[in-house]
Order: structure tokens, then sequence, then C-alpha cells
């Protein structure tokens, strides 16, 4: 059974690319959104084994959006991406409730890898 996965970042090609990584090895893309507020508000909409955020975004960033994902549903599973590999932004992203962390540019198994660790 394949695992949807939400998709959560402001740059049309990124979630492009995501899409592409995670499709092509047979995960679903069950949504997309290009910030928080739309993230949280997918995420209720389809109820997703992961979503993939990214940090840096505009109206709501993908800490805040983190923390009211876990608010809605403990148990989800979110791994964040950023471009900015800044320790506090991490340690941040960890301590709220995220599984894991991909540093942008990313490679495509670094991403596989971090999807079946968390979903399988």
């Amino acid at each position: 059974m394949a695992k949807n996965i939400l998709v959560c970042d402001d740059a049309a090609f990124m979630r492009m690319m995501i899409k592409d990584i995670l499709t092509k090895n047979g995960y679903n893309i069950v949504a997309e959104a290009e910030n928080g507020v739309k993230a949280v508000e997918k995420f209720n909409e389809t109820k997703p084994d992961l979503v993939l955020m990214d940090i840096t975004m505009p109206e709501m960033d993908g800490i805040q959006a983190l923390k009211k994902i876990k608010e809605i549903d403990p148990s989800s599973c979110v791994i964040m991406c950023s471009a900015m590999g800044q320790q506090a932004m991490v340690i941040e992203a960890i301590q709220s409730g995220a599984k894991d962390f991909i540093v942008k540019p990313f490679q495509a198994e670094r991403v596989l890898e971090a999807v079946k660790k968390v979903v399988g």
C-alpha cells in the first residue's frame, strides 16, 4: 500500500522535484501546499501518512505549521526541509515533533532514506 504524502514548499519547482522523486519510488502525493496555512488545511483534508515541510514560507512558517499539525494529530509524521542549515532551526523543528530534517539542495537518496525511515 503506497504511503500518502503532503508536500509543502513555497517554491513550485521544489514541490515538483520532491513529487518526482517520491512518485517514481511508489509514494502517493495526496496534496501540495505553498505555505504553512495551506499545509494545515490540506493536512486536515487529506490526513496523509507523512508531511514534507519547508521551514521558510510566507503566511505561516514550517515550524508554526508543524506545531499546529501536531496539535491536530500528535502521532502525525513530519519531515522538515530547509536550505538553511541553522542548528537552532533544526533543534526547534525536532523539539516540536519533526521526525527528521533534510537540508536543501537535497539528494534523491537522502529524501528517500528519510521517508523510508519515517513511514517505511
